[in-house]
């Protein structure tokens, strides 16, 4: 009796990434333009007594120079070119996108 070989499994697509690929450095606290703009990777660690303009619930995602899409982890931001600014992040030029 001849035993038929077993079938190909299908092949599967590559998955989709959901969030932008980020391929440039990020923009690290210590860095000494971050340092001028007071910015900081988590919005929620921004020293409010010293940045009184900080506003509740602001961050680099809904900043207006945000160069990111919704959804990103990060994005680029004129301030900082060459490199990427984390989506929660916020710095004191932060201005509400429309």
């Amino acid at each position: 009796m001849a035993t038929t070989p077993a079938p190909n499994p299908a092949p599967t697509a590559a998955p989709t990434p959901s969030k932008t690929v980020i391929n440039l450095p990020m923009v690290e606290k210590g860095d000494a333009q971050a340092v001028v703009f007071g910015y900081v990777d988590d919005a929620t660690q921004a020293d409010k007594v010293k940045f009184k303009n900080h506003v509740s619930g602001s961050a680099c995602s809904n900043c207006a120079l945000y160069q990111g899409k919704a959804g990103d982890v990060a994005g680029g931001c004129p301030l900082f070119v060459g490199k990427h600014v984390a989506a929660k992040g916020w710095c004191t030029s932060w201005a509400k996108k429309a």
